[in-house]
């Protein structure tokens, strides 16, 4: 797995100009199986994307497709972890 730090590059008035393409393509990948969780970091300087792939170079092409990376809104931080202890409900992603 992922953890996918974002940090906003552009002012939040250049990122609110692309947060609905953005939530497209969360969405897209959520609906792909890809992604776990995603929201907002606090204070409001980035966001956070737990992504469920074992793959750097295919986690990279996805990011690619996000407005955010297309309109240079954001860079990315790639952190690989495996999870070792966790809540039951989070085994199906895990065992998957």
């Amino acid at each position: 797995m992922f953890i996918v730090l974002l940090e906003y590059v552009k002012p939040l008035n250049v990122v609110e100009d692309f947060l609905k393409e953005h939530v497209d393509f969360l969405d897209k990948h959520y609906k792909g199986g890809d992604f776990i969780f995603s929201g907002r970091r606090d204070p409001r300087i980035g966001g956070v994307i737990l992504v469920n792939s074992n793959d750097e170079a295919t986690v990279q092409e996805m990011l690619k497709e996000d407005p955010f990376y297309i309109n240079k809104v954001a860079e990315y931080e790639l952190i690989k972890f495996t999870p070792t202890k966790y809540a039951d409900e989070f085994s199906p992603f895990v065992n998957s």
